[in-house]
This record gives structure tokens, C-alpha cells and sequence, in this order.
């Protein structure tokens, strides 16, 4: 269990930090700069979990290979950055990516230390969202989370489809696998279709109705 939670970790670690590195460099970050974006990008959710639970040593400090697939995934979101525009919106796609693996990892961790389910979809979606969130804020952007826009909402079906399999004891890797790619597809699903959630102010719902 601990060896497949790294695994996916690191994929996801890798998956964000080009989602970091693309943004910095959409703002026209310098080098160390995109570095620091790209780097927050895919350790902020990870540490902020680490820290709510007793016990437990921040992952990318004690596991430095997290620190070179962060270096790695910057040096190719730099290299490939052209190739990497020909994907039809690239920075939401490995955000995506990485909003899938991390949400999953942070449920898994939640089940080792014996969380109550609810407590287990909470870590997975801190786990999944904080990196995005401290990248917008770095970037001067109002985050994903705060609008419209589904986001956080994919992180917490996703991790709630990750518990039915759990308890219906389905074997890995398909147990990592499901829940994963489910959120990865209903994320894109909802960028393409720009889904989003219902308005609170009146004046919004007014001029949607208008629209129609």
C-alpha cells in the first residue's frame, strides 16, 4: 500500500509541477521563478495534509526523490513548452492529472491512518486542491476553487467512489485506477462542456435567464 501511494504520489507530483511551470511561465515568470510556482504547485496540498495529521513527517522532505520528478517536470514544462501548447488547453490537463492522483493519494492516507470516511474525503480533497490554490495566489489569480467553476466537487466524488471500491474490497490496481481516471475524465468533461455550479446572486441568475 505505502510503495503504491508513493508511486502515484510522485506522478502527481510531476503531473502539477508542469501545471505550475506552464503557469509562471503564462505570466512570464523568470526561471526561478516558474522553479518556486512549479515547485509550490506540487507540494502545497501534500504538505498541508501532512501537517493536519499527528505523526506524520512532511512526504517531500522526507523523501527527496519527490524534489528531482519536481525539477524534472519543470525542466521538461520549460523545454517542451511549445509542443506542449499544441494540447488543447495543456495547463488544465495536467492540472487535472495531477487533481486525480494527489486526491487519491490524500484518501489512501486517510484509510492508513484510520479516518472516518468523511474525514478520509476531506484529506484526499486538501490533498488534490491546496497546490492549485497556493499557485493562484502566488500568480495574483482569483483560484479555480472560489469561482464557478466544478472543481473541488470532482475531488470529493472521486474520493467517495475511491471508499465504495475500498469497501467492496476491490483489488489494486484497479482500485487506484477507477477513481483516478474518473476524475481526471469528469475534470476535462467539465472544462469542455464549461459546467458549472448554480449562482448565488440573483443579479447572474437573472442575466443567464436573459441570455437564453
Amino acid at each position: 500500500m505505502e510503495l503504491v501511494i508513493n508511486y502515484i504520489s510522485i506522478l502527481g507530483s510531476f503531473a502539477l509541477a508542469i501545471s505550475g511551470a506552464l503557469t509562471a511561465m503564462k505570466k512570464r515568470f523568470d526561471p526561478f521563478g516558474v522553479l518556486i510556482i512549479a515547485f509550490v504547485t506540487a507540494v502545497g496540498g501534500g504538505t498541508i495534509r501532512d501537517m493536519l495529521l499527528n505523526g506524520k513527517s512532511v512526504f517531500w522532505i522526507d523523501q527527496t526523490s519527490y524534489i528531482y520528478f519536481i525539477l524534472v517536470g519543470t525542466i521538461f514544462a520549460i523545454v517542451f513548452q511549445s509542443k506542449l501548447y499544441l494540447i488543447h488547453r495543456p495547463l488544465l490537463f495536467f492540472d487535472a492529472i495531477g487533481l486525480g492522483l494527489y486526491t487519491i493519494t490524500g484518501v489512501q492516507i486517510g484509510i492508513q491512518y484510520e479516518l472516518a470516511a468523511v474525514n478520509c474525503v476531506i484529506l484526499g480533497t486538501i490533498t488534490g486542491v491546496f497546490g492549485g490554490i497556493l499557485r493562484d495566489i502566488l500568480v495574483n489569480e482569483v483560484p479555480v476553487i472560489f469561482k464557478k467553476e466544478v472543481y473541488a466537487t470532482v475531488c470529493i466524488l472521486g474520493a467517495i467512489l475511491y471508499l465504495v471500491l475500498y469497501r467492496f474490497e476491490v483489488m489494486n490496481p484497479v482500485l487506484q485506477f477507477i477513481p483516478v481516471l474518473f476524475i481526471i475524465g469528469l475534470r476535462l468533461l467539465v472544462i469542455h462542456y464549461n459546467i458549472s455550479l448554480p449562482s448565488l446572486y440573483a443579479d447572474e441568475r437573472k442575466k443567464k435567464r436573459t441570455d437564453k
